[in-house]
């Protein structure tokens, strides 16, 4: 069985052939809904998800077909869409402050810091609630989406020196308003939200 194209060759081909598209979603739907739900809930993932790839698939003759990934386009399209929505990613931050925030993060590897992690979840929660969107969401296209700094950029169309000062306050306002020590937060934007970039 052949490998699907890579998503530039796809997209290039659903121009004249529209069903070529199909790869792009099919490697992508699952990250993307994974996203928007950590960010505005369940209820609005599907809806949202599936505009992801239908403004994607209106706009893919404008798709810079020299980035081999569509992965930050897509989530791009999704930030963006989540903006519409910013009063429903607020509510699902409050609640996950006040659940415990257990279904928005993944458990860390060591006991000692998930426990560290767990108790940090509530406060978190509403210290992202409280962030500026401009820093919320090169956060968690970091975090949760686990995008380089470069795909972040690509994602937003910002310049990547943009995306590292927004990233910095972001850590600096967390690290101040949960009291957290400065070290080792370049690898790991916030200790509940643990990715690894390689």
């Amino acid at each position: 069985m052949a490998h699907p194209p890579p998503d530039n060759v796809a997209i290039a081909a659903s121009l004249d052939a529209p069903a070529e598209f199909a790869p792009v979603f099919d490697r992508h739907f699952d990250l993307v809904h994974g996203y928007i739900r950590r960010r505005v809930g369940e209820s609005l993932a599907d809806d949202l998800a599936s505009q992801v790839f239908l403004v994607a698939f209106d706009r893919r003759d404008r798709y810079d077909r020299s980035r081999a990934s569509a992965r930050p386009w897509l989530l791009g399209i999704a930030t963006n869409l989540i903006h519409g929505k910013r009063r429903q990613e607020m509510r699902q931050l409050r609640a996950y402050g006040r659940a415990g925030a257990e279904t928005a993060v993944e458990p860390l590897e060591g006991a000692e810091e998930r426990a560290d992690a767990r108790r940090l979840r509530p406060q978190l929660a509403a210290v992202l609630a409280g962030l500026p969107k401009d820093e919320v969401d090169p956060l968690l296209l970091l975090a949760w989406a686990e995008l380089s700094y470069e795909e972040i950029a690509e994602a937003l169309e910002l310049p990547v020196g943009t995306v590292k000062s927004r990233l910095s306050r972001a850590r600096r306002r967390i690290r101040e308003q949960l009291r957290l020590p400065r070290s080792s937060d370049r690898q790991n934007p916030i200790p509940s939200l643990e990715v690894d970039h390689g």
